[in-house]
């Protein structure tokens, strides 16, 4: 099993806590990381009956010899258990290396559940705003008085210095850190490459390559749009969200919670967090979202669109707001209509009111916390 996902998300203290039978080396220690290079074998062997191997990026080459071994008693299962927080190579190295003998989990940011328990919150509003404000990285989350501008100043730099500057010619790192900030400023929009690239002074294949990077990292999550049957009248670029809105807010320079809750962002910030938390439900059950947007040439538009394991659409519309209407609800009904042959679900107005209660025919309100608990009833089915 390997474990992935973005640094600081909690992936060598979740396993050291579920795995206390393991043993556990890190490959960040520049001995243990030449034994691995210079005598693999005896690296393997020094381990034990059961092991956790820590930034497992950094010595690649151990993987031919854990494939022998595994191969050698096939019915030995959960002997290794792999971290790493550079997916870029990582997930490349151990598809060729192990295909078909290792599962991949993706370890993402607190989750709005997780942020719960550790910081009870009263309301959708209070979690949006905590979270955006405060990020939900766990060293974040559980350490009230740390300066949240420099720790996020300080990842960001960690991440351009060691993970994108160690593995990839992506040309300036000044350059690549305002495609970030542009990135969070256009969070929840559609992503023109094009835009990006005139605003920037660069080409657009470098765009593509830095968007890449971005999410291999798990930094942001590109979400594709819902073709349907619509064919060419449908817009076919994704739209850009972050998966830890405080990063976003960092990048964007959202401060406080007059910026964030009155300010230009608001809606695309409350929009990138629904899109987040629901990337993150998926992640959390071992399952790829099965999601989409929809945005036609006539003006047509719907947020998020959930497919079910019956396949049957279930369209979302975000809105910031604690007083929902129907008139907040027309993109859900003309959904409805115009895909009836897909016998699309009850449509889902997201905002900030408690609960759950009908706005208009075959469309509901629905507030933050009964929404999140909605969506884990339908990944645990």
């Amino acid at each position: 099993m390997a474990v992935t996902g973005p640094r600081q998300s909690g992936k060598s203290t979740l396993l050291r806590h579920a795995l206390p039978e393991y043993s556990y080396t890190t490959l960040d220690d520049p001995a243990v990381l030449q034994l691995a290079h210079t005598d693999p074998v005896y690296f393997l062997d020094s381990l034990g009956e059961r092991s956790i191997i820590d930034e497992i990026q950094l010595a690649p080459g151990i993987l031919s010899y854990v494939k022998m071994r595994v191969d050698a008693d096939r019915s030995r299962n959960g002997r290794f258990v792999f971290t790493g927080s550079q997916q870029f190579g990582m997930i490349r190295n151990l598809g060729d290396s192990l295909a078909g003998r290792i599962a991949l989990l993706d370890l993402l940011p607190f989750a709005a559940s997780e942020l719960q328990q550790a910081v009870p919150m009263e309301s959708g509003m209070e979690l949006f705003a905590t979270t955006c404000l405060t990020g939900a990285y766990p060293q974040l989350a559980l350490t009230p008085k740390i300066d949240r501008r420099l720790w996020y100043s300080s990842y960001i730099q960690t991440y351009l210095e060691r993970d994108i500057r160690s593995l990839y010619n992506i040309g300036s790192l000044r350059e690549f850190h305002r495609f970030m900030q542009l990135l969070a400023i256009r969070c929840s929009q559609m992503l023109n490459m094009s835009s990006f690239a005139t605003d920037l002074g660069v080409s657009v294949p470098t765009i593509k390559r830095w968007l890449s990077v971005l999410e291999a990292g798990r930094i942001i999550y590109l979400l594709s749009p819902y073709f349907g049957n619509l064919g060419k009248r449908i817009t076919k670029m994704p739209k850009v969200y972050f998966l830890d809105t405080g990063l976003a807010c960092h990048l964007a320079g959202v401060r406080d919670r007059e910026q964030l809750l009155e300010g230009p962002m608001s809606g695309a910030l409350f929009e990138n967090y629904c899109i987040q938390e629901t990337v993150k439900s998926y992640a959390n059950h071992g399952r790829q979202p099965q999601i989409s947007y929809l945005r036609t040439n006539n003006g047509l538009e719907v947020d998020l669109i959930i497919e079910g394991q019956n396949l049957r659409p279930l369209p979302v519309e975000i809105k910031l707001s604690r007083t929902p209407s129907a008139s907040l609800a027309s993109g859900l009904v003309r959904f409805r209509s115009l895909f009836e042959k897909t016998e699309p679900e009850e449509g889902l107005l997201l905002c900030l009111a408690d609960g759950q209660r009908p706005v208009c025919r075959g469309v509901s309100a629905i507030g933050l916390d009964a929404y999140l608990e909605t969506l884990e009833q339908m990944l645990s089915r």
